[in-house]
């Protein structure tokens, strides 16, 4: 199952709210560390980290985000970069 990076799992406990990690599918995380490492292999030089993948769901493609706040559509997930690294 895919969440989205809008959803968040919230847990209550004693009054204190805590932010459970999102989980993604396997397969849309390995097809958007993909994108990530043929973009890298592409532009070696490029010193700027992109925060993340936004990538569609079923047909697995994806491009860099950049920018903060991406807009997503509908079908498409965003993927962070710390998960991308791991």
């Amino acid at each position: 199952m895919v969440y989205t990076s809008e959803q968040k799992f919230n847990i209550h406990n004693l009054g204190q709210q805590m932010e459970l990690p999102e989980l993604l599918d396997p397969t849309v995380l390995r097809a958007a560390r993909q994108i990530y490492q043929v973009y890298y292999t592409v532009h070696p030089d490029i010193q700027q980290r992109p925060l993340g993948v936004a990538i569609h769901r079923r047909t697995q493609r994806g491009q860099l985000i950049f920018r903060r706040k991406p807009i997503l559509l509908p079908q498409e997930c965003f993927v962070p970069f710390n998960q991308l690294e791991e």
